[in-house]
């Protein structure tokens, strides 16, 4: 599904502050395969998950998802793009706080054009996958993290993505929260969704669901 050909990003190119992020990236990823991008802070993982959300140009490769190339797509059709195929989780949330748990998840399907009847059935459909439909009147500033990062996994589903891409989505999460982030990851794998995570948190490391780990380290891939 996803092809990553001699990607590189350079931050602040051709000044005294340049920075090379990604070097010559070269990866595959199966469909409903689950991959863990692992690395330490700084070392490209990030980078590589926003460019293949196309929430960011590399300098340049390539990648290419389901035949598309997605690498240079001008910034309306990146969002088009998302909206209808990728699903992101990220460690910050990136919820709306003075909105409650239903309006937050309900937001990527505003501009797709579905009716208000079509965007109720998804939103349940989503509370029901991320166990937060209790939840779902309540303002986000009053959640706990385990309940905001449960409320940002159905905004995630909602759209019904073929792909799954999660930045640190363990960082703000207790042990016993992130036990039960695991356990919907595991979930949505059964539901055949490709799902890229780019951590470093080891509660990841030899999980029986995971189909592969990628290391990287100063932004190159590491055998």
């Amino acid at each position: 599904m996803i092809k990553v050909n001699n990607l590189n990003k350079i931050f602040n190119e051709n000044t005294k502050k340049e920075f090379h992020a990604l070097k010559d990236i070269n990866i595959q990823i199966q469909t409903s395969s689950c991959v863990i991008l692992k690395g330490v802070s700084g070392s490209g993982k990030s980078t590589l998950l926003s460019i293949l959300g196309a929430l960011s140009k590399p300098s340049s490769g390539d990648v290419i998802i389901n035949n598309d190339s997605i690498a240079k797509l001008p910034d309306l059709h990146s969002s088009l793009f998302r909206a209808k195929n990728l699903g992101f989780i990220f460690q910050s949330y990136n919820l709306f706080n003075e909105l409650n748990v239903e309006e937050n998840i309900s937001i990527p399907l505003v501009p797709l054009g579905f009716s208000q009847k079509e965007i109720n059935q998804k939103v349940q459909t989503a509370l029901n996958l991320a166990n937060i439909e209790h939840k779902k009147d309540e303002t986000v500033s009053n959640l706990s993290g385990g309940e905001k990062q449960r409320t940002a996994i159905a905004r995630a589903l909602v759209n019904n993505p073929d792909i799954i891409l999660c930045d640190e989505p363990t960082a703000n999460l207790d042990n016993a929260n992130s036990l039960k982030f695991i356990e919907v990851i595991k979930k949505l794998k059964e539901l055949n969704k490709t799902i890229i995570i780019a951590t470093h948190d080891p509660i990841f490391d030899n999980l029986d669901f995971v189909d592969n780990t990628i290391n990287i380290k100063d932004g190159c891939i590491c055998e």
